[in-house]
């Protein structure tokens, strides 16, 4: 999905309202980000209780600060059961689309 750098963290900005509600769940998002004028690289982004955090790349210390740079792509989103465990991720929904996900009802 193809989003103004606006809408990308009026979506981010939404999810993470969501996810408050939602402790004990995690939306991991993946997609692509263009970073200087080197090729598109793969990112990955988890939301927890309220905030959003870049496991693939370096994020500003400053909360107010968006966590994707302008050109970022969401494409997909997964819902993860909290807390997270590497060794046995508990998948409960996707890949999807994170639109799927801008209703509290998708976090069940």
């Amino acid at each position: 999905m193809t989003l103004s750098a606006a809408s990308v963290m009026a979506l981010l900005a939404r999810l993470e309202e969501l996810s408050r509600e939602r402790p004990d769940r995690v939306l991991r998002l993946r997609g692509q980000l263009q970073l200087a004028a080197g090729p598109l690289e793969p990112y990955e982004l988890l939301i927890f209780r309220g905030f959003s955090s870049s496991t693939t790349h370096p994020t500003d210390f400053d909360p107010d600060q968006p966590v994707l740079p302008d050109g970022a792509v969401i494409e997909t989103a997964e819902l993860l059961q909290a807390p997270l465990n590497p060794a046995a991720e508990q998948l409960l929904a996707g890949p999807v689309s994170p639109e799927v996900f801008l209703e509290s009802g998708g976090w069940a």
